[in-house]
């Protein structure tokens, strides 16, 4: 397994234009070769912060049957928990497949040292839960995406041929949307 840390505060971001428009290359490259994500974002009035929303929103086509955990992380006892809720529309939407565990950091500065290590060890268990329903997920996930035909309006992408299929993931274009 390989990772990869991405830092939505590094990501060069056009502010100015929206969506795939303001779309980096390398960070596209990086989700379009990836399996899964984990998104660890803090707790901001009971959401996600803009800037991390604006950089979900770079790609589309990258995230589309892709597995996707949230870690929440919060000041108070809810450990995010309101963050999460309010990302897993905005994953289904952009074709993410959440997994069914969480990881909720709350009250965060009694957790972890200064030096950022863990302090309290039954996030032990709850990490490793939540990274083996990622993984299993991932790999679910990547065989379907190179094994199964993905079928629109009861028609195969492979009956459609690739560059249609893929004009409708550009344009958009979902069932039930």
């Amino acid at each position: 397994m390989e990772t990869e840390l991405i830092d939505v505060c590094k990501l060069p971001m056009k502010l100015d234009d929206a969506g795939e428009q303001m779309k980096d290359p390398t960070f596209s490259a990086m989700i379009d070769r990836c399996d899964g994500l984990i998104i660890v974002t803090p707790e901001y009035n009971h959401g996600y912060p803009g800037l991390l929303k604006h950089a979900l929103d770079m790609n589309l086509k990258e995230y589309i049957h892709k597995a996707v955990g949230i870690c929440g992380v919060s000041a108070g006892p809810f450990g995010g928990a309101r963050v999460i809720e309010g990302l897993l529309p905005v994953m289904r939407e952009l074709g993410l497949v959440t997994i069914f565990e969480d990881v909720n950091f709350g009250n965060v500065r009694n957790i972890f040292d200064e030096q950022g290590k863990l302090l309290d060890q039954a996030y032990v268990r709850r990490v490793d839960k939540f990274l083996n329903e990622l993984t299993w997920m991932a790999r679910v996930l990547r065989h379907g995406r190179k094994n199964v035909s993905v079928v629109y309006d009861g028609v195969k992408d492979c009956e459609k041929g690739e560059s249609e299929a893929e004009n409708r993931h550009q344009n958009e274009s979902w069932p039930g949307s």
